[in-house]
């Protein structure tokens, strides 16, 4: 039997000795247990009541099998008519925490402050142009009602749904969105700040700059290889800091918030672990993700030396006259140093890393990186997304490295999950199995790296529209029937057993 736990300067219950049980351990007091969903992955309601549309509306639309079997989120999971039944299944969980995101376009369907989707057909004026419907007003039904129910919410201004009038202009690539993205977010904290006292500007910028602009596998659907990955971001990057002084110069003393931007990151192990080169390799995998984002808003305002040094040497290899990464002016540099109050982190998976030489022409960030991803064929792999490698342990090692290298923040894990495929049983054993072992991984980090970690929220409360994968990945702690017209909610295994760690503040044996 593990040594009884002691209780350090920080409040927290920890370990005499090494060989502990993390079933016997309790997390710390005050721990936010969470699940996050996203705007347009589960309203519905695309065009409903004056919804302007987005660059997913537009994505989704246009078909050519960008998306599985040509799904849509028209209708996902209803939520922007079936909140309720959401609500039920926040409160079955005994969440104390949830994390969902704003629809820019539905709140403002040209994307600016000059018509504000508000109520009932009122005349309701701004910069002299008049109001259409509801908007607003489901915002404050959803954050009314978890405050009612003691939950606590978690709001993200932007999770993929840029409206579509501001790609029309050069979307992420312009500095139109990045003044837009400010003007949206001020009006945001104005409309719902004196309820909401925790924020994350943008979800993953590394996603939206690498699959949107680069790729272009995801909305907006643009391909620009090497240049457009690091031009949206550098965009993203300032949009987020702009935000961030806004609400600390303009709200932050009488709304006593917080303000972060949620980053998302794999953990990277050298493929050979006594090859040099391997072992720069996985660094340069986490600099060219995490770090990316990370050192100018943690660090220095700045992008990661080994990162401006592979670009550039790249760009002098292809010819180019400067280096394919932008650069951030001094004045910009210190203007976005320092722009978040905690550490957000979305983890999955890990990867195995090995060097791969660049004797591409053709310039992209990926060959920048000189890095190669292996899936270690040890690692069990879930139902639902071949990416996701089943890796706890690396979540652990990851925040260890965030602890090391960016000053001991304190880290909320804003989004962790599993994939079934569809048709997913109920009896998810697979999915808690994961969840149990990343638990213990956190634990681990909490007590033994003394990691500051105050959080953990599940992806996702709902099975709901996964992006390019559709409806056919499964990530919901509650199943959702899509063929049903009313989209019914039933929990999974993984749910129930969810609720009980909620409630017991702990992993116990009986979850084994």
């Amino acid at each position: 039997m593990a040594s009884a736990p002691l209780v350090d300067s920080r409040g927290l219950s920890s370990p005499v000795d090494g060989d502990w049980n993390p079933e016997d351990v309790s997390f710390p007091e005050q721990f936010a247990w969470g699940a996050a969903t996203a705007a347009y992955q589960i309203e519905g309601g695309w065009d409903a009541d004056g919804k302007g549309p987005s660059v997913w509306d537009t994505f989704t639309h246009q078909g050519g099998d960008r998306v599985f079997k040509n799904q849509t989120g028209d209708v996902a999971c209803g939520s922007y008519t079936l909140w309720e039944e959401d609500l039920k299944c926040i409160k079955q969980l005994g969440l104390t925490h949830y994390r969902f995101s704003l629809s820019w376009s539905r709140l403002l369907p040209d994307g600016t402050t000059g018509f504000i989707n508000q109520k009932g057909n009122c005349s309701f004026k701004i910069e002299s142009c008049a109001a259409l419907i509801q908007g607003v007003d489901y915002y404050d039904k959803v954050i009314d009602s978890l405050l009612a129910n003691g939950v606590t919410p978690v709001v993200t201004l932007y999770h993929f749904d840029l409206p579509q009038c501001f790609e029309d202009q050069g979307g992420w690539r312009s500095d139109t969105t990045v003044k837009a993205f400010d003007s949206y977010a001020q009006f945001c904290f104005k409309t719902f700040g004196d309820r909401v006292k925790f924020w994350i500007t943008i979800n993953e910028p590394y996603v939206v700059a690498e699959f949107g602009y680069e790729k272009g596998i995801m909305a907006p659907g643009v391909k620009e290889p090497g240049v457009g990955a690091y031009l949206s971001a550098h965009n993203l990057i300032r949009a987020h800091a702009t935000a961030w002084h806004s609400y600390d110069t303009l709200f932050r003393a009488k709304q006593a918030g917080f303000v972060s931007i949620a980053l998302n990151s794999d953990w990277a192990e050298p493929l050979n672990p006594a090859d040099p080169a391997d072992q720069a390799a996985a660094k340069r995998h986490v600099a060219f993700c995490l770090d990316w984002f990370a050192t100018p808003i943690f660090l220095d305002g700045d992008y990661p030396a080994i990162m401006k040094s592979q670009v550039s040497v790249m760009s002098k290899r292809q010819g180019c006259p400067a280096s394919r990464l932008p650069e951030f002016t001094e004045e910009e540099k210190m203007m976005i140093k320092g722009t978040a109050d905690f550490f957000s982190l979305n983890y999955y998976t890990t990867r195995r890393i090995k060097h791969q030489d660049n004797t591409h022409s053709q310039p992209s960030v990926t060959a920048d990186k000189e890095a190669e991803q292996v899936t270690d064929p040890s690692w069990p792999v879930a139902a639902g997304s071949s990416w996701l490698a089943v890796v706890p342990w690396g979540l652990r090692r990851l925040l260890k490295y965030i602890k090391d290298t960016y000053n001991h923040p304190l880290i909320y894990i804003t989004e962790n999950g599993f994939s079934l495929s569809d048709p997913a049983p109920l009896d998810d054993t697979q999915r808690w199995e994961y969840f149990r072992l990343t638990l213990q991984e956190i634990l681990k980090a909490i007590y033994i790296d003394r990691v500051q970690l105050k959080g953990y929220f599940v992806w996702s409360l709902l099975d709901n529209f996964e992006w390019t994968a559709g409806y056919s990945s499964r990530f919901g702690l509650f199943h959702v029937d899509f063929n049903h017209s009313a989209l019914p909610r039933v929990p999974y295994k993984s749910a129930t057993e969810y609720a009980r760690v909620i409630a017991n503040n702990g992993l116990t044996a009986s979850h084994g």
